[in-house]
């Protein structure tokens, strides 16, 4: 699912900062324009997909002729595009089937033991990959 959201761009003298009014509290910043896109993109993507794994409704996006951003602090208006089925697949927290082969006598005794295969393999690789 890809959705496009207007986005206000303020320029200052650090950078710029971005505020997507349609996604309430959803503001970032980066040090050039290029890093406030790509900022503003994985933000506003993060917001989206938190709210449908709480199972919310996520509002609709304003039309950008409807978005104004304040002319005093130099801002203007520009729209992001959000590719959700990608950002999910790197972040979400939706479990993902992993097929993986085993001796027999090995799952034979894991099975006896009661051993939640799923577990196991999630704590080898957090381990393996030094997450905490």
């Amino acid at each position: 699912m890809k959705l496009v959201y207007p986005a206000c761009f303020y320029p200052d003298e650090d950078g710029y900062t971005v505020v997507v009014p349609d996604l309430k509290g959803c503001v970032t910043e980066g040090k050039d324009f290029a890093e406030a896109w790509e900022m503003v993109v994985d933000a506003a993507s993060g917001w989206v997909l938190t709210s449908l794994e709480k199972g919310e409704k996520i509002p609709d996006a304003s039309k950008q002729e409807d978005i104004m951003a304040d002319e005093y602090e130099n801002g203007f208006v520009n729209l992001i595009v959000l590719d959700m089925d990608n950002y999910a697949e790197k972040y979400g927290e939706k479990s993902v089937r992993k097929n993986c082969t085993i001796p027999a006598w090995l799952n034979t005794r894991a099975e006896a033991a009661n051993i939640n295969f799923s577990a196991v393999l999630q704590e080898a690789l957090q381990e393996k990959l030094s997450i905490n």
